[in-house]
């Protein structure tokens, strides 16, 4: 990709004040925040800007999108600096080095959007395979010049787009899931975690293939496994349960609805020699839940609930509170005395004190009473931009119940 010329930035203006909270360094500007003219409506979706104040101030180089509500995104604070393959291999650099002093071995969350300073882009890295989600049309645009930034930088084998996330059609672009570089069926891939290999199916599965945002949660709750019955509930490929049987638990039941994910974790079971002590269960978990609490009989030491998000957008709270209470109240029934209940959401759209009070409140409903041990989110590879609090999405809750 050809560096862009200076010129082809051309300069944005915010509207008479409406420059508070770039001024304050926030790295969105609102469509309602920007003077819309003509000429701004007929500029590029993604296209790079010199967004300005209505009294000249500067705030630097963002990419701009007049058909999205977020409408400009932050590059750089430089108004002079050219969003080429040099400039992203600069910012990708900045990332692996953070990720090299947090993680000993190349599995993690590589690029976490605004707070990598590149908005609209998740990157998680698997060895020498990447998964690719650009969630912006700025970062569409710039497919071609990550790729080679990252050929760069990296050196992968294989490089995915996974660009299938929902919040790609509020920017106008289409979902597709493709490799963009490498041969996908050369060999699997796989994450690292705990001393076990998990195979991951970048093409297939669940977002970029594995929840790299567990890994501190799942090392807690697996420190609490030896000995433990465990019922991994929405497990997806097995991380939780899996862990969870490599750390000593006596027996581990995977339960999700998709085949195809509980192929995998049988299959991670079987090459980790951790199938004898490991049941994989298909079935709808809410209903499944609810079918073995009515029944009776079963406890475990250990219930784990990390269901997909409940919350798709703001309209879905009250419902999805609704549901994560039940979760938590169809979950602790099911704890044995003195064992423990770990309950998270992903969903961005619910604030981690509604989701604490919902978890509360539906452990309460059981009847149950308890102690929270923990309460938090994601690892340090999911950091957070300090303006944008609501990127924070993960939620987690560890009780132990009496």
């Amino acid at each position: 990709m050809q560096p862009p010329d200076i010129q082809d930035a051309p300069p944005l203006r915010l509207l008479p004040g409406r420059d508070r909270r770039v001024r304050a360094g926030h790295p969105w500007a609102f469509s309602n925040e920007i003077a819309m003219t003509p000429a701004a409506k007929a500029l590029l979706p993604g296209g790079p800007v010199r967004l300005e104040g209505d009294d000249g101030a500067r705030y630097g180089i963002w990419h701009f999108n007049p058909h999205s509500l977020i409408a400009a995104r932050r590059l750089s604070r430089d108004p002079s600096a050219l969003i080429d393959t040099a400039w992203l291999r600069e910012r990708l650099a900045g990332a692996l080095a953070l990720r090299e002093r947090l993680y000993a071995a190349p599995f993690y969350r590589l690029v976490h959007a605004e707070a990598d300073g590149l908005p609209g882009l998740v990157i998680d890295r698997y060895g020498d395979a990447l998964a690719v989600q650009a969630n912006t049309a700025g970062m569409e645009l710039l497919a071609p010049a990550l790729l080679e930034a990252l050929q760069s930088l990296l050196a992968p084998r294989l490089v995915v787009a996974r660009n299938d996330a929902a919040v790609r059609g509020l920017e106008g672009l289409a979902q597709e899931v493709r490799p963009l570089f490498g041969d996908a069926a050369t060999e699997p891939v796989r994450a690292e975690e705990g001393g076990l290999g998990f195979t991951v199916d970048l093409l297939g599965g669940q977002k970029t293939g594995w929840f790299f945002d567990q890994r501190e949660n799942r090392d807690r709750v697996a420190r609490l496994a030896a000995g433990a019955a465990v019922l991994d509930a929405f497990c997806h490929t097995g991380g939780f349960g899996l862990r969870c049987a490599a750390s000593g638990a006596s027996r581990v039941v995977l339960l999700d609805r998709s085949v195809h994910a509980l192929d995998l974790a049988a299959r991670t079971a079987a090459e980790n020699g951790l199938a004898a002590r490991t049941e994989t269960r298909r079935a709808e978990a809410l209903d499944e839940l609810e079918r073995m609490g009515a029944a009776g009989g079963e406890r475990f030491d250990i219930v784990v609930a990390d269901p997909p998000a409940f919350a798709k957008s703001r309209r879905d709270q009250p419902v999805a509170l609704k549901g994560y209470a039940k979760l938590a109240r169809l979950a602790a029934a099911l704890v044995a005395p003195g064992g423990f209940l770990f309950l998270a959401s992903c969903s961005h759209h619910i604030a981690p004190g509604d989701f604490a009070e919902a978890a509360v409140w539906g452990v309460g409903r059981a009847r149950r009473e308890g102690r929270i041990l923990f309460q938090g989110g994601a690892g340090p590879d999911h950091p957070v931009h300090p303006l944008l609090p609501e990127s924070a999405y993960l939620k987690a809750m560890l009780f132990q119940l009496a």
